[in-house]
């Protein structure tokens, strides 16, 4: 504490007092990046849903709180997935790794009379967990009737190099990903004739300029981005983990109008894509990403999503359709052309082995034929002719009736 100064003396004029307070900087240079969502937030907008925002607080050394960031509002939802930002950790903990921070959440008003709906506390070494079951957060509102609990998680701060991560690069054994895409690659792959497969990234910065991409290929070459089977596409995933910095948002609908772009080229039935999509169940375009996938039902392809890691995936259950035909800007998708898998129900308690990969063949695999049939008896295309019998040099084949 500076210093107090008293302004009464001023003649015929009753001043207040100003209290400066003090706290001496670390020299911590560090920075986080951090993304949060929420899930099942409480309705407060009678005609609506809600519009919730983030205020983060540090603590001070006096025991009392400083807001050191705001996140945007996100309209209308109860389950919103804010951008992500970047703070100094200077800001957030005055570099003091175990310092409370607290989190308090509203719903906006236009009139500025903000609707508490909750808060919970942290500490910058939690957040530095990366996403985890450490940085699931219960938000609580307590009253004299209710006690209401809305669910908060970390989604993405930290890097590869943090255990925590579902990328981090154990020498030891394969993550989360890599797990996910060698299961289920290795049960598609055998549809593909030449095994050669085009990989790509979304949500990262590139080298050299920082660019936020969010089509980019595994192995950085833009004009051939071909893996040679599941092998190479883990190869070429774990370069470029070396390479690009993981960056939000995360936006599906580049990837999904890319699939897109090469199926609406080939529509006479001699070729049919199926795009894999491996998440921690994030994604920041859903309305772009249903778009393009209603666009999507009109061509030959379908896509396949896995859900990694411990999070809620109810956004990828909506864009699966199975309930409810997936539709945008008022018009219904023409087929359905998603399969959402979680792949955490296929595994071990430990996490680390595949429990049954004959029953996660049959639910990746669920809806391809039918999709694929679905397509083809639309645009009235027929199966071609089978071959005739291959018969060995110097052999004649024999018709036998019956």
């Amino acid at each position: 504490q500076l210093s107090a100064y008293n302004f009464s003396w001023i003649p015929g004029k009753k001043c207040g007092t100003i209290i400066l307070s003090a706290e001496e900087l670390s020299n911590c240079r560090d920075s986080a990046t951090m993304q949060f969502c929420a899930n099942k937030l409480d309705k407060k907008d009678f005609f609506g849903k809600s519009d919730p925002f983030m205020v983060f607080y540090r603590s001070n050394e006096d025991g009392t709180f400083t807001i050191c960031h705001k996140t945007e509002v996100v309209k209308n939802t109860l389950n919103p997935v804010w951008q992500p930002f970047t703070i100094p950790v200077r800001a957030l903990c005055n570099g003091d790794y175990d310092r409370t921070i607290k989190v308090e959440v509203y719903d906006w008003d236009r009139d500025g009379s903000h609707d508490f709906i909750g808060d919970f506390t942290t500490s910058y070494r939690e957040l530095a967990r990366g996403q985890s079951q450490f940085n699931v957060y219960e938000v609580s509102k307590s009253s004299v009737s209710t006690d209401q609990q809305h669910v908060f998680w970390l989604l993405r701060s930290g890097n590869p190099s943090q255990s925590t991560s579902l990328h981090y690069m154990n020498p030891y054994q394969l993550n989360a990903y890599a797990m996910a895409l060698k299961a289920v690659g290795e049960i598609i792959q055998d549809y593909d004739s030449d095994k050669m497969f085009p990989a790509l990234g979304f949500g990262a910065k590139l080298p050299p300029d920082g660019r936020v991409s969010h089509e980019f290929p595994l192995n950085g070459n833009m004009e051939n981005p071909y893996c040679n089977g599941i092998e190479g596409i883990l190869e070429a995933y774990h370069q470029s983990l070396k390479t690009v910095q993981l960056y939000g948002p995360t936006n599906f609908a580049p990837v999904v109008n890319h699939v897109a772009r090469y199926a609406a080229a080939v529509q006479d039935g001699s070729q049919y894509f199926v795009l894999l999509i491996i998440t921690d169940g994030v994604i920041s375009d859903m309305a772009q990403t249903k778009e393009a996938i209603v666009n999507g039902a009109k061509l030959p392809m379908s896509i396949i999503i896995v859900g990694v890691g411990q999070a809620e995936f109810d956004a990828m259950v909506e864009l699966d359709g199975d309930d409810i035909r997936i539709s945008s800007r008022g018009k219904l998708a023409e087929r359905d052309i998603v399969q959402f898998v979680p792949f955490r129900d296929y595994m071990d308690r430990t996490g680390n082995h595949v429990l049954s990969m004959a029953r996660l063949a049959k639910d990746v695999l669920a809806e391809i034929p039918d999709q694929f049939i679905s397509y083809m008896k639309s645009r009235g295309i027929k199966p071609n002719p089978a071959p005739p019998p291959y018969t060995p040099p110097g052999h004649t084949h024999h018709h036998t009736q019956i």
